[in-house]
């Protein structure tokens, strides 16, 4: 090969490897903490991961996919991250966590006047079916609550509408996505009411096992930054103005993978 030519393909391909995505980002429709509007990813952890990437001059797209596909990836592959992604003891020992990046409360649903009825059974409450989607932070609240029948669903949309037509009387889902999820399925944000608060949950950014320590740094990095300087409280205060903006920076979780 001419040394010419050697030197634009040594070229070409440095260049390539320049504007390679360093990772592979998945989230899901979770309004209004993300969710895709017109083609492309929004929401408020949308933009603060956005963020994060300017600061790291990081340009890996944001792909919305069903959370199932996001979590599996998730689990089986390196050099992934997932979000938002709900903090608990057993995925502690499968990821890296890097947040918070939002605290919702999860909280149990019914019917709009069904409430009082339902807190009335006592222990009884925990042998009436309850709804949750499949995969997610909630239904496994509801399982550790005492939940002894948890029915899956593979979005919060299709949970919420199943609730409302009776075929379970409680719906578990994060506080701060119960109104928009109602106004996907053309239900008024008063069709239903909150039985019980079940837990606080902190919400994660989430790296897959073997992503390389180096990658997970930066991130840190690019979040503390965004922290410190105000960019986040405006971002959280903008999509979510009744709710405080969490502003400590915790990396816990499975150990970053080796350097590469």
């Amino acid at each position: 090969m001419p040394v010419r030519a050697l030197i634009l393909l040594l070229f070409s391909l440095s260049a390539w490897s320049a504007r390679a995505p360093a990772i592979t980002i998945f989230t899901e429709e979770w309004p209004p903490i993300t969710f895709q509007r017109n083609g492309i990813a929004d929401g408020m952890a949308v933009e603060v991961v956005r963020e994060i990437q300017a600061r790291i001059h990081d340009n890996s797209p944001i792909d919305v996919v069903p959370w199932a596909r996001g979590y599996k990836e998730l689990l089986t592959n390196p050099g992934v991250m997932l979000f938002t992604v709900g903090r608990s003891e057993a995925r502690e020992k499968q990821m890296t966590l890097l947040g918070p990046i939002a605290v919702s409360q999860t909280v149990l649903l019914a019917r709009k006047g069904e409430a009082a009825k339902l807190l009335a059974l006592g222990a009884g409450i925990y042998q009436r079916p309850v709804g949750a989607y499949r995969g997610s932070i909630f239904a496994d609240a509801a399982s550790a609550a005492g939940f002894v029948e948890v029915d899956l669903a593979p979005t919060p949309q299709l949970t919420a509408q199943k609730m409302l037509m009776g075929r379970y009387d409680m719906w578990v889902e994060g506080g701060f996505v119960v109104s928009s999820v109602l106004k996907d399925i053309h239900q008024p944000a008063d069709s239903v009411e909150v039985v019980r608060v079940l837990e606080s949950l902190e919400l994660y950014l989430a790296f897959s096992r073997g992503t390389p320590a180096e990658e997970v740094r930066r991130w840190q990095d690019g979040f503390a930054a965004i922290k410190k300087d105000g960019t986040y409280k405006r971002t959280y205060n903008k999509w979510l103005p009744r709710d405080a903006a969490p502003m400590e920076v915790k990396l816990i979780g499975l150990p970053p993978g080796p350097a590469r």
